[in-house]
């Protein structure tokens, strides 16, 4: 008999409604022994994830404005919860403990990480499991940085002593006791320890959609889904746009090697993508999926002999870093070398940037090229098939699109191109239509 570890995000636990298809999904297989919650989320358009109206309550307070009505708004949301599934759970108590740690001065960490575990305590009392706090088992050291074999030996231990168990996603703990939230995909990440602690056959991470697309639905009409995908594609599709699941969300599953199962909540029929360290090739399917992203400024420099010249690129980058500046790619030539980086990230001083790179490279012309986008077409079987890129710049040229920069990794798992934004929809059209239709 397998594990699995099941991961509920915001909109599967958003009201009672939801948190009873939840319990349906994991009483429909045993195997789910283990269960991660978010914070309910939206119920609708136009609704309030409690997570934004708990950091809310903290704003609040920290500018001296009367919070309660805020903080009412949650315990209603709360209390609805409990008088629809029928539970016991007292969450009176629990509100009070809350109220006076926020006049207290608790810190963001603390409130915000209140929706996932009264979250939690529900969901435990509702399927009959204990609940098990994060906090102490997941840690943090001083500076905030996250103690990853620590956490995998103390959760690991506390797993054992129960058969099935409801967890409180997004955060954990400091040295001194405070609680500590991850930064970006607090549930996702606590789903992936979790797993990895228990050594679970599957993770399984279940959302409002079907797992990947293999194109933006907003941009292409109906796109299949992706049934199957290896991790290193994962991290090329989420980089470059894909937000079902970052990358970084998963690394602790990724390292135990688990298989991770992308689902539906609302259509658990569905099979959804399974996320492995196999790279699979599809007889009929040469890319895997297609993403990409607005907003970037791409600076072209142009010297000639500069692959004679020792230092330039590191030169290149330096005053990059003076800057405070990330290189998204930095593909080159034998006279030139172009800087894609964030639009944001340059944040007005663009002319001043081009200036110190005139004076210190003495380049024989520099060329800026800003309103750009870029679209990775990824896949592991591309390496292997002939043609590849023929076929996608056809595909680009029938549409019109002038493509401004080419990049490809080295694996060959990619091809990524800068083109104009006002060109970014027609390009992802254009090459799903040439892979995939």
């Amino acid at each position: 008999m397998g594990l699995k570890v099941a991961k509920f995000g915001g909109s599967s636990v958003a009201d009672g409604i939801q948190m009873t298809k939840t319990k349906q999904i994991i009483e429909a297989d045993k195997e789910r022994k283990y269960v991660v919650v978010s914070a309910p989320g939206k119920r609708y358009d136009g609704d309030n994830k409690i997570t934004d109206l708990l950091y809310l309550c903290k704003t609040h307070i920290d500018h001296n404005l009367p919070y309660e009505q805020v903080f009412q708004v949650i315990c209603d949301r709360f209390m609805a919860i409990k008088i629809n599934l029928g539970l016991k759970v007292d969450l009176q108590k629990e509100f009070e403990v809350m109220k006076q740690n926020l006049e207290n001065g608790a810190s963001a960490d603390y409130i915000a990480s209140r929706g996932e575990y009264l979250s939690a305590l529900i969901i435990a009392e509702f399927l009959g499991y204990t609940f098990i706090d994060t906090a102490g088992l997941i840690v943090f050291d001083a500076k905030g940085r996250f103690l990853e074999d620590e956490t995998n030996k103390k959760l690991g231990e506390e797993l054992k002593k129960h058969e099935r168990a409801v967890l409180p996603g997004f955060y954990g703990s400091s040295p001194d006791g405070t609680i500590k939230t991850f930064s970006r995909g607090g549930s996702d990440i606590t789903g992936a320890i979790v797993s990895r602690a228990a050594n679970a056959n599957v993770y399984e991470n279940w959302t409002d959609v079907s797992g990947f697309l293999m194109a933006d639905p907003r941009i292409v009409n109906n796109p299949k889904p992706i049934e199957s995908l290896s991790y290193k594609e994962l991290r090329e599709l989420s980089y470059m746009g894909a937000s079902v699941l970052h990358e970084d969300a998963i690394y602790p599953a990724r390292v135990a090697n688990i298989p991770i199962n992308i689902r539906n909540t609302n259509q658990p029929e569905d099979p959804g993508t399974m996320i492995t360290a196999k790279e699979i090739i599809h007889e009929n399917q040469i890319i895997t999926g297609i993403a990409g992203s607005k907003g970037f400024t791409v600076i072209c420099i142009y010297k000639n002999n500069m692959n004679s010249e020792r230092g330039i690129l590191r030169r290149v980058l330096g005053i990059l870093d003076d800057y405070g500046i990330m290189v998204h790619h930095l593909p080159s030539g034998i006279d030139t070398v172009s800087v894609v980086i964030s639009s944001e990230s340059v944040n007005g001083r663009l002319t001043e940037l081009v200036q110190d790179l005139t004076n210190n490279l003495k380049p024989d012309s520099i060329d800026v090229h800003e309103n750009m986008s870029l679209i990775a077409t990824v896949g592991c079987g591309m390496a292997s098939r002939r043609g590849v890129s023929a076929k996608l710049f056809t595909a680009l040229a029938g549409a019109d699109v002038n493509v401004r920069m080419i990049d490809q990794g080295s694996s060959e798992m990619n091809i990524i191109v800068g083109i104009e934004n006002k060109d970014f929809e027609a390009s992802i059209r254009a090459i799903y239509e040439a892979f995939v239709t």
